[in-house]
């Protein structure tokens, strides 16, 4: 395929327009990070791994900011909307593209819907709205009139984006800095009333459950607290100066929000009562403590903050509401990037005189809406969620690694250091994310995926295109997912019950050995099968119109 013949793979509707600047981008990272993880992650992450949380957190900001320097170059690199499913189409094609398109759909199409489930359920917790305007049923699943409101929820957020991406980023800011505001005085406040060091070693010692505690925490909410840095390069088509501000958006909203997650952990940990975690950690905040009100509400009022629980139920509101609304957004830019696939409808991909990819943004919320009737609680969605985050995080150093090899020319306005280690490093990590997550979540992403492949192949049946498929450099994606989701079945990390067998080296580490060795394996290989330097120009070539003055530079 020549350049030429590339820009009929692309959009011929319209395109997107460049109005996000530095700060925009930052707050809409951050305000992806800062949502309904903080008000509920730290209490599961303690019962799960005991004091040891705080190496939960540790290891996860460490594994995600090393994916962050990765997304750093890429979005700088090659700043196109819908990224995380562009990037794997340049250097391996419209299968690898197409899969890493639906991976980071699937994940992000949820985000709103649980945001705003999360708002629904803080709402629902005080006793007035229980009794006046209850919105939820005995199982804690939303009713009618939850439903209803949750409907409305999505049509706001549906309008706000409709505005366009500078609206949405702007008022986006406003919200982010409430958000990381009320965490900021929830950790001072705390500390402040009851700070009891004596915790960090009650209840079985720092670390009762070992390593494997630690490592069972990070997709029990702690990997999908701290998700959410790549936002800025969905909406790097619209970036403004996208060569020097997107490294520096996610790169600083991944150290802000891995600090305060950090120390919300800690200022927990601390804050609860020493005689709710002297014979373990089950229940910290009691065992008579409604799970429904939510842990930092319920420790609020234990310290005797009243206003402080008040102010935390307002922001159980404003904080899911602010991350739904930016994901609504970001959702709509995957769809649009999906829709430059040729075997994909176009209408995807067309936009509106304010250049907002309209469809895409309907699509988005028609499904998000479909989310509430199928999974009608927030917790019902987080694990999966974080698995298919997993995946989309996996391309991404297989798509860098190869197109520094297929386009070293090109400008780099950042480079992420020691990228010949961090590169087969991010992916292990990628990996071993999809592995804690367990069988359960690997068997339900699994099939989720192969829905999404045979949409995609009734589309290159439909327009017979497949003969520009690149499938030699996509037959890696098979043997890494049935790999992974055969350790799963055998391995050390899931529910009992789930069809999952415990017999990987029970009480040993020996399988996370097996999961990084084969990874690495898996990424040398996919590596290798890039495709050739010609194919990816041409590839790039598509969206050159976006990518603006990021040409080669000029050698010799």
């Amino acid at each position: 395929m020549t350049a030429a013949d590339g820009h009929l793979h692309g959009n011929p509707h319209g395109e997107l327009g460049r109005s996000v600047g530095f700060y925009g981008l930052m707050f809409v990272s951050l305000g992806s990070i800062i949502g309904s993880g903080w008000l509920l992650s730290a209490e599961s992450a303690a019962q799960i791994a005991g004091p040891a949380a705080i190496l939960s957190w540790v290891l996860a900001a460490v594994m995600l900011t090393i994916l962050a320097l990765v997304f750093a170059e890429l979005g700088a690199t090659y700043p196109v909307a819908g990224g995380t499913g562009r990037f794997p189409y340049f250097s391996h094609g419209p299968v690898t593209g197409f899969f890493a398109g639906w991976s980071s759909w699937l994940q992000a199409v949820a985000i709103a819907p649980i945001e705003i489930l999360a708002a629904i359920e803080y709402a629902n917790s005080t006793q007035w709205t229980q009794t006046h305007f209850n919105m939820l049923d005995e199982a804690g699943n939303l009713n009618w009139l939850g439903q209803i409101v949750a409907f409305a929820a999505m049509i706001l957020f549906t309008c706000m984006n409709l505005a366009g991406a500078k609206f949405m980023s702007e008022s986006n800011a406003i919200v982010v800095i409430w958000k990381t505001a009320i965490p900021v005085l929830a950790i001072i406040v705390v500390c402040s009333l009851s700070f009891n060091p004596g915790n960090l070693t009650a209840g079985g010692g720092f670390m009762p459950h070992g390593i494997h505690g630690v490592l069972a925490a990070l997709p029990a909410g702690v990997v999908f607290a701290l998700q959410g840095f790549e936002q800025a390069v969905q909406l790097a088509g619209e970036a403004r100066d996208p060569k020097k501000d997107i490294s520096r958006a996610i790169i600083t909203a991944m150290a802000i929000g891995a600090t305060l997650y950090i120390a919300l952990q800690f200022a927990f940990l601390v804050g609860v009562d020493p005689a709710n975690v002297a014979g373990g950690w089950d229940h910290p905040l009691g065992p008579d403590a409604g799970s429904s009100v939510g842990a930092w509400y319920t420790l609020a009022l234990a310290v005797g903050a009243g206003w402080l629980g008040t102010l935390l139920l307002i922001d159980a509101i404003i904080s899911p509401a602010g991350t739904g609304i930016v994901y609504l957004g970001t959702t709509a830019r995957l769809s649009y990037a999906l829709g430059e696939e040729e075997e994909m409808p176009s209408q995807l991909a067309r936009t509106n005189r304010r250049k907002v990819p309209v469809v895409s943004i309907l699509v988005a919320a028609i499904v998000g809406c479909i989310s509430f009737v199928g999974f009608g609680s927030w917790a019902s969605l987080v694990n999966a969620v974080t698995g298919a985050t997993a995946i989309m995080y996996a391309l991404a150093p297989v798509s860098l690694a190869a197109l520094r090899q297929r386009d070293p020319d090109r400008t780099r306005p950042y480079q992420m250091p020691f990228g010949k280690v961090l590169l087969p490093v991010s992916f292990a990590f990628s990996s071993l994310l999809i592995y804690w997550g367990g069988w359960n979540t690997m068997w339900k992403l699994l099939v989720a995926l192969l829905v999404g492949l045979m949409l995609y192949g009734y589309g290159v049946a439909l327009k017979e295109t497949a003969g520009n498929l690149k499938l030699r450099s996509a037959i890696w994606i098979g043997p890494w997912m049935l790999g992974l989701t055969l350790i799963s079945l055998w391995g050390n990390y899931g529910q009992e019950g789930d069809g999952h067998k415990n017999a990987l080296f029970p009480g040993t580490q020996w399988d996370i050995v097996i999961v990084t060795a084969f990874a690495l394996v898996i990424y040398y290989w996919a590596v290798n099968l890039a495709m050739s330097p010609q194919a990816v120009k041409e590839a790039i070539a598509v969206d050159a119109d976006e990518i603006e003055n990021q040409a080669p530079a000029v050698t010799g």
